[in-house]
């Protein structure tokens, strides 16, 4: 069982920055993939980014790569999400997730995740 909570979220001007946390409990962090998604309003929840269960594999949608940078240190139970040069299309619900997986794999279907945070809303003003 693992419980996610994100935080970070908020308000920014477009080319902004900010960075999402999300805080895992449980002993089993280190066996989990994880993986941000976001939901803007009428739309479905796309996948964002995910590193694999040692950090060594990374893997981005295409509207964020060269912007956002996914990141995770085991020891604190914690997975970041830097994001920079923000968009107004970058609003949304950003949702952290966790997949069972132990492998270089990282899912992008949000079928594969089975834990889910509350979701942290981030605002892009143009």
């Amino acid at each position: 069982q693992v419980q996610l909570v994100e935080s970070g979220g908020g308000l920014v001007q477009a080319g902004g920055s900010l960075r999402l946390s999300c805080s895992a409990s449980g002993r089993t962090f280190s066996r989990y993939a994880m993986g941000w998604f976001r939901q803007a309003p009428g739309k479905e929840r796309e996948f964002v980014a995910g590193i694999n269960w040692s950090g060594s594999n990374t893997n981005y949608a295409d509207s964020v790569k060269g912007r956002f940078t996914i990141s995770r240190d085991n020891a604190k139970k914690t997975v970041h999400l830097q994001m920079n040069s923000l968009k107004p299309e970058d609003t949304a619900v950003y949702y952290c997730a966790a997949a069972p997986i132990i492998a270089n794999y990282i899912p992008v279907p949000a079928s594969s995740y089975n834990y889910w945070g509350q979701g942290t809303q981030v605002t892009v003003s143009s």
